[in-house]
């Protein structure tokens, strides 16, 4: 475990600000804002702005108010998670933009309910889509075919914010026509799903930030990093826990949610145990899944230690978990 965590720090005016502002400020503020200015008909282009400053408060708190300070220090990964980060970005953007193309193409029912206030609309389109990518992640963890593409994603062995979309561009694919799909079939408005867009970044730099950041109760029900952590605990079954993108409503009914309070994380804890040397570089991350070794081994999959159990929540073996 890391020597040196936040708790070992000082706690200064700037820590408790970070601390307990810094998910108000991204969830409320940011979000809010471009809920505003799409509202008032503002050029969609604003948005870039606003995912701009999500992601510069990202990297400033998880300086001032790091969970593990090593977890800050490039490990010769951070080129390849910006590569990641600008083509997975383009996808969920180059979809976005082909709304209206696929509403042309494809005649739905309009069931979409536009008299409602863009807020209400914006967080239905949440709750839906969460369900969609929630179902493909669990189906992600269970089929193995899916696996080989999304565990490149839990080849990570640190936790900071531009992990969120450190991942193989088809399984990144899968996992927006799961929840976008559905709101696309019942009408969803480019405005909304412009909206969607960013809360989807903003929410993945929050979900796998470094930031060791307080939001009281609402961890039980939102998808943040506190609980993401136990996803990425790297023994097979032991990580097939809270799925959620958005919240944690579904792994709940799922039987799937896990936590425990007194749980600390570093990185000998995370990645995948039956692959420790996983390719690194983002060309052979992209390649990889493609190869005879980039499959699964349900034979030899090693389990967690006696002493590494879920305190909440089942604790299934999962073949295709590396």
């Amino acid at each position: 475990m890391s020597a040196i965590t936040s708790s070992t720090l000082t706690s200064t005016p700037a820590h408790r600000v970070a601390r307990y502002g810094y998910v108000p400020f991204m969830l409320i503020g940011l979000n809010g804002t471009a809920i505003a200015l799409t509202a008032s008909g503002a050029p969609k282009l604003w948005l870039l702005p606003i995912l701009g400053v999500a992601i510069a408060t990202s990297f400033l708190v998880e300086r001032i108010i790091p969970y593990d300070r090593g977890w800050n220090h490039d490990r010769a990964d951070t080129t390849r998670d910006r590569i990641h980060v600008a083509v997975n970005e383009t996808l969920i953007l180059a979809s976005v933009a082909a709304i209206p193309l696929l509403a042309a193409i494809v005649p739905t029912p309009q069931l979409w309910p536009h008299n409602w206030p863009l807020l209400l609309q914006v967080l239905a389109a949440i709750l839906i889509a969460d369900l969609g990518i929630t179902v493909a992640h669990l189906a992600s963890h269970k089929i193995g075919v899916l696996w080989r593409f999304h565990a490149v994603h839990h080849s990570i062995t640190r936790f900071y914010g531009l992990n969120g979309l450190m991942k193989h561009p088809l399984h990144q694919t899968v996992e927006m026509a799961f929840g976008v799909a559905p709101l696309i079939l019942i009408g969803l408005p480019v405005d909304v799903a412009s909206v969607l867009a960013l809360a989807v970044a903003i929410q993945l730099l929050l979900q796998h930030s470094n930031a060791d950041y307080r939001i009281g109760p609402a961890k039980y029900v939102l998808a943040l990093n506190e609980g993401h952590r136990f996803h990425h605990l790297k023994w097979a079954g032991v990580g097939d826990v809270n799925f959620g993108l958005f919240t944690l409503l579904w792994d709940h009914l799922m039987g799937t949610y896990s936590y425990d309070q007194t749980r600390r994380f570093d990185s000998t804890q995370l990645g995948m145990a039956a692959k420790p040397d996983y390719p690194s570089s983002y060309l052979q991350q992209i390649i990889y899944p493609f190869t005879r070794s980039g499959g699964c081994t349900p034979t030899s999959t090693p389990t967690a230690p006696t002493n590494e159990t879920q305190t909440s929540g089942p604790n299934p073996t999962s073949k295709h978990r590396l």
